[in-house]
C-alpha cells in the first residue's frame, strides 16, 4: 500500500482512511514512537489478554462481546486478580 498523507488537527487528531480502517477491524489502537516514526497498531482485545490470567481465563474467551461490554468487565478482572 502506498503513503496516504492525513491532516492532524488542532486538537492532535488524524483520520484514519476508510480502506485503512476496513483492513484493521478495531476502534482501539496501540501508538509508539521509535526512531522518528509514529507506528500504529491493533491493541489486544479482552479476549487475546485473557491468557495472560490466571486458570479462569477460559471464562472470559466464552462470554460474547456484548456480554463483556454490559458487564463493568475492568472492575470485576481488578476485583478477581488484584489479590494474587
Amino acid at each position: 500500500m502506498s503513503s496516504i498523507t492525513v491532516k492532524i488537527s488542532d486538537k492532535g487528531q488524524i483520520v484514519i482512511p476508510k480502506k485503512i480502517r476496513d483492513k484493521i477491524k478495531t476502534r482501539n489502537m496501540e501508538i509508539e514512537f521509535v526512531r522518528n516514526r509514529i507506528i500504529l497498531k491493533p491493541a489486544p482485545s479482552l479476549i487475546e489478554l485473557a491468557g495472560s490470567l490466571k486458570e479462569d481465563s477460559a471464562d472470559v474467551q466464552k462470554l460474547s462481546a456484548k456480554e463483556m461490554k454490559d458487564r463493568a468487565w475492568e472492575e470485576h478482572v481488578k476485583e478477581k486478580y488484584s489479590h494474587s
